[in-house]
C-alpha cells in the first residue's frame, strides 16, 4: 500500500504541489512582515513620546501648581472666582444658563426703497387653474399667486398689501391648462440700492395705481408719491431677483429676466403684439387647407362667433388685428400653428384653433373662416374662389372649442428701449460669467418629457401587439365623403387638440347649428341679473353689513332674483 507522499511524485502532480507550497510561504511572509510593521510602529511612538516628555522638563520652568492635590487646586480656584461662580458638587441648572436673545428687532419692509421692475418668466399651464390670482378658492393653485408668495416670502413685496400694494400688472391673461413661455408682469419690489441711485423711487407705504386704459399711459403724472431724479452711478448689487425666486418657485414656473421699467411703463397697455403658439400633430389633417383658413385671419375682423362671450366684461366690440397667422412644422410629429396680434378676446385662440381642425379633417371648408368673420351684410369682402355672397352669422353656432394643453403664450412685443434686460443684480461693470445653470435645469426637464414620450410609445407598441390601429376617416375631400367613408351609425372623433376629441355620430355643419343670443341681449341679461347683485354687494360691503350680503349670497345661490 502506497502512502500519499508516494501517491503525489507523479509528473502530473508535481507542480501542483510546489505552486501550493510556494503560496503558503509567500502567505506566512506577509503576514509576519506586517506584524513587524505595526511592532515597529508602536515602538517608534513609545521612544518618540519618552524623548518629547524629557525635553519638556529639562527645558520648561516647573509648574508652581506641581504636586498640589486636588482639595488644594478647587480651593484655589474658589479663592481666584469667588464662591458664588463656582460649584463643584452641583454644576448650573440649564435654565440658569443665560442664552443669547434673539434679535426683538421685527423687519420692516417699508423702511427700504422700492424700484418698478418688469418679470420675464414661463410656466406649465396644466400644473395651474390659470395665470390670474383669484379671490375664491381654486381646485388648483393659479400661476400668479404662486410668484406673489414666492415674492412675499423673500421680503421683495409686502404680503399684507396684496397685488393692489405692489401695483401688479400683467400683459395678457391666460386660462386654465394654458402655458406661458414669454409672460411679462411689473410691480414695484424692495430695492438694495439707497434712493439717490435709483431714478424713480416709492419709500414708506405709498401704493401706486396701476393704469386703466392706454390713455392713461400718456396722461401728465399726477402727484402719485412717486420720487424722481438724476441717479448717481450704481455703487452696489442689487438684489439677484432671478436667482432669489427660481430658488424658492417650483421648477414648473421660472424667471428668465428682469429689467428696471419707467412708473409710466404697463405690460397690458404697453404691449404692441402678442405672439400665441399652438402645437398640434398633423396626423389625418389636410394642413394646405388649414394654411388657407388661417391666412383669412390676417387684418381686423369681427371675432364675436371666433371667441367666447364673457358678459361680465360687457364687452361691445369684437374687432381685433391679425398681423400674421401660419402654419409651421415643428418636428416629424407635431406642427405649430402661430398667431400674432395686438390683443385677443376670450378664449379667440381655442376656438380658432377647433375652427382649423374642422377644415383640416374636411368637414368644413376654409371659407366657414371668413363666413363666421362676416357678422353683418358686406362685412368681409370676396375671397378667391369662394361662394357669394357670404350668409350673414350675426350671432354664434355651438361648436367646442379646442383643448388648452398644447396653447402657450410665446412672446410679448413692446417698442424698442423698453427693457434693459438682466440675469443677476450685479453692476453693469462687473464681468459676470453665467454658468447656465437654468438652462440645465430646463435641459433635465426636457430630458424627462422625452423619456416618458418615449415610455409611452413603448406601451402603444405594447397594446398594438393584441388590437388593431384605429380606421381613419379623415381627411375628407369633400364634407360629402363622410357617408361613403363611415357606417351608417358609427361613431367618429372629430379632434381638439392635445390628443382629445370630440365623438360623433351624426354630423352637422357649424353654420345650421342651434345659434345663441345676440351680444346685445346677452350684455344685457348679465347686467340686470348677476351685474345688479354683484353691485349690491359691493355697495352693503362697503358699508359693513355682512349679514346683508351673505342674505344676497343665498338669493343667489337658490337662483332668485333676474338671471
Amino acid at each position: 500500500m502506497t502512502t500519499s507522499a508516494e501517491a503525489m511524485r507523479t509528473p502530473e502532480e508535481l507542480p501542483i504541489v510546489v505552486a501550493a507550497v510556494v503560496k503558503y510561504v509567500h502567505y506566512q511572509i506577509v503576514v509576519h512582515v506586517d506584524r513587524f510593521g505595526h511592532y515597529l510602529n508602536y515602538l517608534v511612538q513609545f521612544v518618540t513620546s519618552n524623548l518629547q516628555q524629557q525635553w519638556r522638563a529639562h527645558t520648561l520652568p516647573p509648574s508652581p501648581y506641581a504636586g498640589w492635590s486636588r482639595e488644594q487646586l478647587i480651593e484655589r480656584l474658589q479663592s481666584l472666582e469667588g464662591p458664588a461662580k463656582l460649584s463643584v458638587d452641583t454644576p448650573p441648572a440649564v435654565n440658569d444658563i443665560e442664552k443669547p436673545k434673539p434679535s426683538t428687532r421685527k423687519f420692516n419692509f417699508y423702511e427700504y426703497p422700492r424700484r418698478k421692475i418688469a418679470l420675464r418668466f414661463s410656466y406649465s399651464g396644466w400644473e395651474y387653474g390659470g395665470l390670474a390670482f383669484q379671490i375664491d378658492d381654486t381646485p388648483l393653485p393659479t400661476v400668479e399667486g404662486v410668484l406673489f408668495d414666492t415674492l412675499s416670502k423673500a421680503r421683495l413685496v409686502d404680503e399684507e398689501a396684496g397685488f393692489d400694494g405692489c401695483g401688479w400688472e400683467r400683459c395678457g391673461r391666460t386660462d386654465k391648462g394654458v402655458s406661458g413661455a414669454g409672460q411679462v408682469v411689473s410691480l414695484w419690489v424692495r430695492s438694495a440700492l439707497p434712493t439717490d441711485e435709483l431714478a424713480e423711487s416709492i419709500t414708506g407705504t405709498t401704493h401706486v395705481p396701476v393704469p386703466v386704459s392706454r390713455d392713461a399711459l400718456e396722461a401728465e403724472p399726477l402727484s402719485d408719491g412717486i420720487e424722481r431724479r438724476e441717479p448717481k452711478e450704481q455703487s452696489r448689487n442689487e438684489h439677484d431677483y432671478v436667482t432669489i425666486l427660481n430658488r424658492m418657485l417650483p421648477e414648473t414656473i421660472r424667471i428668465s429676466a428682469w429689467s428696471p421699467v419707467s412708473s409710466t411703463f404697463s405690460p397690458r397697455f404697453s404691449c404692441l403684439w402678442r405672439h400665441y403658439k399652438y402645437l398640434f400633430s398633423p396626423k389625418d389633417l389636410d394642413i394646405s387647407k388649414m394654411q388657407d383658413a388661417a391666412s383669412r385671419l390676417i387684418g381686423e375682423h369681427d371675432f364675436r362667433n371666433l371667441c367666447k362671450l364673457d358678459a361680465a366684461k360687457q364687452i361691445t366690440s369684437f374687432k381685433r388685428n391679425i398681423l400674421d397667422a401660419h402654419i409651421e412644422k415643428y418636428n416629424d410629429n407635431l406642427h405649430i400653428f402661430n398667431l400674432i396680434g395686438s390683443a385677443f378676446l376670450y378664449n379667440q385662440v381655442r376656438h380658432i384653433m377647433a375652427v382649423l381642425f374642422l377644415v383640416g379633417t374636411g368637414l368644413e371648408p376654409p371659407s366657414i373662416v371668413t363666413t363666421l368673420m362676416n357678422v353683418s351684410e358686406g362685412c368681409e369682402p370676396p375671397n378667391g374662389d369662394d361662394p357669394q355672397p357670404y350668409p350673414v352669422v350675426d350671432r354664434k353656432p355651438e361648436y367646442h372649442m379646442a383643448d388648452g394643453l398644447p396653447l402657450m403664450l410665446w412672446d410679448c412685443g413692446y417698442p424698442d428701449g423698453t427693457f434693459s434686460w438682466r440675469t443677476s443684480g450685479r453692476l453693469p461693470s462687473d464681468e459676470f460669467k453665467d454658468l447656465g445653470e437654468l438652462q440645465r435645469e430646463m435641459q433635465n426637464i426636457v430630458t424627462r418629457s422625452h423619456i416618458t414620450a418615449a415610455l409611452n410609445e413603448h406601451f402603444q407598441q405594447a397594446v398594438a401587439r393584441h388590437h388593431p390601429a384605429p380606421p381613419s376617416i379623415f381627411p375628407l375631400d369633400k364634407p360629402s365623403q363622410l357617408q361613403e367613408r363611415r357606417g351608417p351609425q358609427q361613431a367618429f372623433a372629430v379632434p381638439l387638440g392635445g390628443g382629445s376629441a370630440h365623438r360623433v355620430v351624426k354630423w352637422v355643419p357649424v353654420l345650421q347649428r342651434k345659434r345663441l343670443d345676440p351680444v346685445e341681449v346677452a350684455n344685457e341679461r348679465w347686467r340686470v341679473g348677476k351685474g345688479t347683485r354683484k353691485a349690491e354687494r359691493r355697495r352693503i360691503a362697503a358699508e359693513g353689513d355682512l349679514e346683508a350680503v351673505q342674505q344676497l349670497e343665498k338669493v343667489a345661490a337658490s337662483g332668485g332674483g333676474a338671471s
